[in-house]
This record gives C-alpha cells, sequence and structure tokens, in this order.
C-alpha cells in the first residue's frame, strides 16, 4: 500500500543546508532536498531568484502574522500549499 511513498530515493528526503540573506542578515535554512527543488520552481515562476523569493516570503509573512517561531516549517507548508494549488 505504502510502496509509491517508502519507494521514495534517499537522495529526496537528504537534507540540505542553504544560507540566505533575510532583511540584510545572513541564516542559514535546512530542508530536504524535495523542498528546495519546490522553491526553486516557485522563485522561477515569480521570476526572482530562491533567495530573493525566501526573504520576500519571510517579511510578508512577519508583517502578516508577528514572530515566526519555526521558518523552515512555514517553508514546507508553502511548498505543499503550492503543489495542491498547482494541482487544482
Amino acid at each position: 500500500m505504502c510502496e509509491i511513498y517508502s519507494s521514495t530515493p534517499p537522495s529526496e528526503y537528504e537534507q540540505i543546508t542553504r544560507s540566505v540573506r533575510i532583511s540584510g542578515v545572513v541564516t542559514s535554512i535546512r530542508l530536504e532536498r524535495r523542498f528546495w527543488r519546490i522553491l526553486d520552481e516557485l522563485a522561477a515562476e515569480e521570476k526572482t531568484s530562491t533567495g530573493k523569493f525566501i526573504s520576500t516570503l519571510y517579511n510578508e509573512a512577519y508583517n502578516l502574522n508577528g514572530e515566526i517561531s519555526n521558518f523552515a516549517s512555514l517553508l514546507r507548508v508553502v511548498c505543499t500549499t503550492y503543489l495542491v494549488n498547482r494541482a487544482a
């Protein structure tokens, strides 16, 4: 039943750390490779770099909601939201 999921290549869930600049501060974000690919795709659709997309997203989320306790989780949810909306 779960073979479609359990057969996911380990390279897809390997965690990758990238440095990004958010509001002038360099920080590191650690996500699974698949999420980085989705974020790269999102940024390309927005005609911007992944770093700029992430920085803009952070600033917009902060302005809407205040402190962001787990930005990596927000990025994962953004990716799944994008996939759901794309499929619709």
